[in-house]
């Protein structure tokens, strides 16, 4: 145990605070370039005029390469510097945030999304461990994973709305250009508020095994967002099975190998694999919502995206709310019970979802993704420090690194499973009510996505267009139901899950 002596000697000061501000201000600017780019797809279709193909690229290809790199960087970091490669990555992340806003066609668009998701991967592992790294007092460092959770969320909250508002006014690439200040700004702070560290011990990088990472993890994430659009068949399933046995050999290489790139060894420690899942199914909680409400403010009741994106500002307050209120509660009750009511809190928002309807429907969303946002909040920072806590100082970014990979594989997961019964269970209404007198084209199309069914009945008489508009917001909103419910469920068992298996580990 501490004495009074050591934790006041681990307590920070000014300094490290402000070096915390500015790791935020990273993850925010990353978090944000997942979704900024959403409201901009209409101007570059029109001015790029990419194909299908390209353009799901140019909107998937950044998420595709912060999965696939988030290990290999965080465990880079450990040997090279954790500071070093937050600048690198930082100085990468403006210079062709740049080059995308004035990004020419289709084509280069998409090598700039695919460099932006390179760099994009040296942010998350990087600032986590250097959190690590800096707050030894628990107290302190609860408070500063509380921050580092809230950035993520506030900069997917405020991403549709700050693009929404560049759009306004400038042209599409301006949306790109929001990261280059605060990117300027770390380079440039950096040096004097964060400290360095690296593993004294590493050995060196492997690069078979960090291809063979990401490698794996790629064709795993592609896989599942395949299924999502596609359904399971075509390039989905040859492609999650060849990421399953290259994960296969990469752990067979890590087991065998005398300087793993990655300790497989942490998953001995019950409260580090149950963390694990559970902030990687956690997140696959909130995709319950989260996939579902943008489209159903847009689509389903016409709210223009600025507006759409004033109304997610509740849910990222939630968040913000939630991830500094956590450590303070975590003084004084278990981590069991705090995930416990948690997901107990977000389980309610979801069922909440259940009951909205196609008209008026703004106040119940509302309050129910500020349940879910506001329950989440805390798991994801509890979980966090369980799982980097769990590993030695040296080999935070690679612990890091794997928390933020089960994170996106868990947001993969959310959008492979319920984007797919969602789809099924809006298709397979559809059949039965779209009206009579559409082509078989607009039967075809309207049956594609909620969005192109709108497309279709703004471009048929009054009477018909309103009859196919109706049809599939009922439709829509049968899918977002039932997916809502089976969230909630999952919710309600994670709660279950964290209060038998981590009712041992005492509060901070």
């Amino acid at each position: 145990m501490l004495t009074a002596a050591q934790t006041d000697a681990d307590r920070v000061g000014k300094r490290e605070w402000a070096g915390l501000a500015v790791l935020a201000l990273a993850c925010l600017v990353y978090s944000m370039d997942l979704t900024v780019l959403h409201l901009a797809v209409p101007q570059i279709s029109a001015e790029l005029r990419p194909t299908g193909s390209q353009l799901l690229w140019i909107i998937d290809v950044y998420g595709f390469l912060v999965a696939g790199l988030l290990l290999t960087m965080g465990t880079i970091g450990d040997r090279i510097g954790r500071r070093r490669l937050l600048m690198v990555g930082a100085a990468a992340f403006a210079a062709v945030s740049i080059i995308a806003a004035f990004a020419p066609s289709a084509p280069v668009l998409i090598g700039c999304r695919a460099l932006l998701g390179v760099a994009g991967a040296t942010l998350a592992p990087s600032t986590l461990s250097l959190i690590f790294t800096m707050f030894r007092d628990t107290e302190q460092r609860r408070i500063a994973i509380g921050v580092w959770v809230g950035s993520y969320s506030v900069g997917g909250a405020i991403g549709p709305l700050a693009g929404g508002l560049m759009l306004e006014h400038f042209w599409w690439g301006a949306v790109f250009l929001l990261a280059v200040p605060v990117m300027v700004m770390l380079i440039v702070l950096a040096p004097r508020v964060l400290p360095e560290f690296r593993d004294p011990d590493a050995g060196r990088l492997d690069p078979l095994s960090a291809l063979m990472c990401t490698g794996a993890v790629l064709l795993v994430v592609f896989g599942m967002k395949k299924a999502a659009q596609d359904g399971i068949g075509g390039a989905a399933v040859p492609a999650l099975l060849a990421g399953l046995l290259v994960g296969v050999v990469f752990v067979r290489r890590q087991l065998n190998s005398a300087e793993p790139m990655l300790n497989l060894r942490l998953f001995r420690f019950g409260s580090f694999r149950t963390a694990l899942a559970i902030n990687m199914l956690a997140i696959f909680v909130a995709f319950g919502y989260f996939l579902f409400v943008a489209q159903y403010f847009q689509l389903v009741l016409g709210m223009s995206p600025l507006r759409a994106g004033l109304a997610t500002i509740p849910a990222g307050l939630g968040f913000m709310i939630g991830s500094q209120l956590g450590p303070r509660i975590g003084r004084v009750v278990r981590p069991a019970y705090m995930i416990g009511g948690g997901m107990a809190m977000a389980a309610t928002g979801l069922l909440l979802l259940t009951q909205i309807t196609v008209t008026g429907g703004v106040p119940l969303t509302i309050v129910a993704s500020l349940l879910v946002s506001f329950g989440l909040a805390p798991v994801f920072g509890i979980t966090t420090e369980l799982i980097v806590g769990s590993a030695p100082p040296e080999q935070a970014g690679a612990a890091s690194g794997l928390s933020e990979t089960g994170a996106e594989f868990g947001g993969a997961l959310g959008i492979s499973i319920l984007g797919s019964i969602s789809i099924a269970i809006y298709r397979s209404q559809l059949a039965n009510t779209l009206p009579y007198g559409l082509r078989d084209g607009e039967v075809a199309t309207a049956r594609d996505t909620l969005g192109a069914a709108i497309d279709v009945a703004d471009g048929l008489p009054d009477r018909l267009g309103t009859a196919v508009a109706d049809a599939a917001k009922h439709a829509f909103l049968t899918g977002m139901h039932v997916t809502a419910a089976i969230a909630a469920g999952a919710a309600l068992v994670l709660a279950l899950l964290a209060v038998s298996r981590l009712r041992d580990v005492p509060p901070s």
